[in-house]
């Protein structure tokens, strides 16, 4: 006969409770550590300080606790209760042998022995209690040992920065004053023990702190030398790998790496330029049988080939030579912007011009300028009015470019950039009919480190913003 289990009604609410606890717990965790991410340095000596020196505080905060918990304290305690025992004992011998009406042998004993000043006053009443302080441990452990051993009215004073700590008890028909020293009722030297945990950690510091920098160092050595290399600048010339073995191994394999893209390069724009001047000569030749073969009807086809196969060689050449090493310079924004308006005037065509900030930038000079040729004379061609706008700071130049030409659709924004692409429909980006006019461009962009990309304009054609470091 099978059995079923009945289940209480309150488990299905208790499991489901359950496991939303269960999920809320990895959200909150990983809520708390983007906190800690958003509010945590970004810079790598930065992090590495904290990781020296947050362990450092957290075991002295720990050690600090269980000395102030389990030493001072302790000690404090003993001292008060033996110098509550001492008054006790005083007050007994008052009490035992009350025919002494001066209490001179008393209050001999008490000086000599106990190292206690003691009188005795009208019986007045005790002072209101004043405010106790904030954080006193004195204070307290010598309330509770009076209370505990004498159980009489009493009055002390431990507040302000004096040596001397006053009682005062109320018997029958006086009051007992006893001035004792601080340092019998209270452990007044462990100070001394933070000094010197506080001193050894800023020493440790002091050691530690020059240590990270110089082991940071040729870390932040190679990420400039990496992000020369970016920019197209030429590698630092005081680089070298340096540090620790990992910190080396990756500089060399930046070298290595840098040396292999070079000899790519070197090795595209080599072979560029030798299959363009071997088709070079051979276009040469055609153009030379042709004219000596007369003016033919049959010929023209034949010229019109010949010229596009010769344009689309200049491009070649173009791509290559935009590939070649030039090093970084200085490049005037507002004598090309002068340039730009005297090639407007020619063009016919309406040209306004905006710079903001620093006239001269650090680029490759000959590789920007044709740069800027290729997508500013491309407006040029397809439209008539041009707006260009630069903005140059904090290491940046952004330059945009709007014009009221036709633009471009804008699923085909990043097709023209591919090589010897030619819209149909739309502009044609370079003037040559190649296809390679964006594609040298934004080759020369990224070189630089940067970018172009394409956008609408607010004068309704097309926009192009190039950013780079400069």
């Amino acid at each position: 006969m099978a059995t079923t289990e009945l289940q209480q009604p309150g488990d299905g609410g208790l499991s489901a409770r359950a496991t939303r606890t269960l999920k809320a717990v990895p959200r909150a965790w990983n809520r708390f550590w983007r906190l800690v991410s958003l509010y945590m340095p970004k810079r790598l000596y930065a992090r590495s300080l904290i990781i020296v020196i947050a362990p450092m505080i957290l075991l002295q905060s720990v050690v600090a606790f269980v000395f102030m918990e389990r030493h001072w304290a302790t000690v404090t305690q003993r001292l008060s209760q033996a110098t509550v025992r001492d008054i006790a004992a005083i007050i007994d011998m008052m009490e035992t042998y009350p025919h002494d009406a001066d209490y001179a042998n008393i209050i001999r004993v008490a000086q000599d022995r106990m190292q206690l000043k003691i009188d005795l006053l009208p019986p007045d009443p005790l002072p209101p209690p004043g405010p106790k302080p904030f954080f006193s441990i004195l204070d307290e452990a010598l309330s509770s040992e009076i209370t505990r051993q004498i159980n009489r009215p009493f009055w002390i004073d431990t507040v302000g920065n004096s040596n001397i700590v006053e009682v005062r008890v109320q018997l029958e028909g006086k009051v007992l004053r006893v001035f004792v020293r601080r340092s019998q009722a209270y452990a007044s030297n462990t100070h001394i023990f933070l000094i010197w945990m506080v001193g050894t950690s800023l020493v440790l510091l002091m050691i530690a702190i020059p240590f990270l920098r110089n082991q940071i160092r040729p870390i932040l050595t190679l990420a400039e030398a990496a992000e020369s290399f970016g920019k197209g600048r030429p590698m630092p010339r005081d680089f070298r790998p340096r540090g620790a073995e990992e910190v080396r191994r990756a500089g060399f394999a930046f070298i290595q790496m840098r040396e292999r893209i070079e000899r790519q390069i070197e090795q595209r724009t080599a072979m560029l330029t030798g299959v363009s001047h071997d088709l070079r000569t051979i276009l040469t030749r055609f153009k030379l049988q042709l004219a000596l073969a007369g003016s033919r009807a049959d010929t023209k086809a034949l010229d019109q080939d010949i010229d596009d196969m010769q344009s689309m060689l200049e491009g070649y050449l173009a791509f290559a030579r935009g590939e070649a090493s030039e090093d970084a310079g200085r490049f005037d924004l507002e004598a090309y912007f002068q340039k730009l308006s005297e090639e407007a005037k020619l063009r016919k065509r309406k040209l306004s011009t905006t710079l903001a900030g620093d006239r001269d930038v650090h680029v490759r000079p000959h590789a920007f300028a044709r740069l800027m040729s290729n997508v500013i004379g491309n407006a040029f061609r397809y439209a008539k009015t041009v707006e260009v706008t630069a903005n140059h700071g904090r290491g940046s130049l952004l330059v945009t470019i709007d014009d009221d030409g036709p633009g471009i659709p804008a699923d085909r924004r990043e097709d023209v950039f591919k090589p010897f692409v030619r819209l149909d429909e739309a502009r044609n980006l370079d003037a040559s009919g190649t296809g390679l006019g964006l594609s040298i461009a934004r080759d020369i962009a990224r070189s630089h480190g940067g970018d172009i990309m394409l956008d609408d304009s607010p004068l309704g054609g097309l926009r192009a913003v190039i950013k780079v470091p400069a």
